[in-house]
């Protein structure tokens, strides 16, 4: 196995001290501009490489932030990622990317895992069943900046961004109801999550505004796998009252609702009016096209990193800060045109 070149061996190749080596590698003034280079031509010609672990140890910085996000195959969350990946390079920061896959078990072992590699800082969207979120204060209690981003939950000095979900929950419902829905289903992800949470407030908002009658009948919660559909279309098929308008929280799983009730001969947006969220890619590729809410995540995730670079640098007074919200956009397909 070759032997690794240290600073040790470059002192002696160069007749200098270990210190003057180091210094000069690290850029230290003290240092005369001949000698630096002299340092770095002969590093480059022996192939020497920094120990960050070392150096790291030394700064008590690792130039790293955590991610723990739900799962990575959403067009949301990979969208989130590229704004927060693109702020975070610029900046010299990497990124470590955990997926919780719903489990908030997985969540406090990604936490507790990032929180021994000596991360900088962290940015967190909760699993769906994280009731418990003891696991967060390790980075509290060490001063260590985390934000919650999407799915989130209020703790002390944690700022979390958001866009307005009830806003965005009322525009949907309303819409459908302007277009004659008398009916409306809405098809939700764990009401634990204020994201859901918060949208069917503002479903049951828009019912009020427009004197509609609100029933616990009308959502239905689910997962939002694709072999939950037959779920949707079994609940909707029993309901006293035809169903004339569904909200679905998530565009995908709109998508596979519209392929499974065209399957059974539902007329879209004739019999079935549908709005989604989220815009993802596929609201333009299935048929008929699908009304959604904009969901700015690669807004969002430029805002969480430039945020998170700032905690980290010092440039924000945790206990100033609280909640940033996005706006969001109704966006009018086909799936919900008269």
């Amino acid at each position: 196995m070759e032997k690794k070149i240290t600073i040790y061996d470059l002192a002696k190749e160069l007749n200098v001290s270990p210190g003057t080596i180091s210094r000069s590698l690290n850029n230290h003034p003290s240092i005369s501009k001949k000698t630096k280079d002299k340092v770095v031509l002969k590093a480059n010609e022996l192939g020497y490489k920094v120990n960050k672990f070392a150096v790291n140890l030394r700064t008590q910085k690792s130039n790293t932030i955590g991610v723990i996000i739900p799962k990575l195959d959403s067009y949301f969350m990979s969208t989130l990622l590229a704004g927060v990946e693109k702020v975070a390079n610029e900046a010299g920061y990497n990124l470590i990317i955990s997926q919780s896959l719903e489990s908030m078990e997985k969540e406090k072992l990604n936490a507790k895992t990032l929180y021994n590699s000596g991360i900088d800082a962290i940015l967190v969207s909760l699993a769906f069943n994280t009731e418990n979120y003891d696991h967060f204060t390790p980075f509290i209690k060490s001063k260590i900046p985390l934000i919650f981003m999407d799915r989130v939950h209020v703790l002390p000095n944690c700022p979390t961004i958001v866009i307005d979900n009830v806003q965005a929950g009322y525009d949907a419902t309303d819409h459908l109801i302007q277009q004659g829905c008398k009916n409306i289903i809405v098809i939700t992800g764990n009401l634990k999550r204020n994201v859901y949470a918060d949208r069917v407030l503002g479903y049951k908002k828009a019912l009020k505004a427009n004197k509609y009658k609100f029933s616990t009948d009308c959502i239905f919660e689910t997962t939002m796998e694709p072999k939950n559909t037959s779920d949707v279309l079994g609940y909707i098929k029993n309901m006293d009252e035809p169903v004339d308008g569904l909200f679905i929280l998530a565009d995908s799983f709109a998508a596979h609702c519209i392929k499974e009730l065209k399957k059974e001969n539902y007329n879209i947006p004739e019999d079935l009016k549908i709005v989604g969220f989220n815009n993802d890619p596929i609201s333009v590729l299935v048929t008929p096209t699908l009304s959604t809410i904009e969901y700015p995540g690669y807004n969002m995730g430029l805002l969480a990193g430039e945020s998170i670079i700032n905690q980290i640098k010092g440039n924000i007074n945790l206990q100033e800060t609280n909640a940033i919200s996005l706006r969001h956009k109704l966006i009018v397909r086909e799936s919900s045109r008269n």
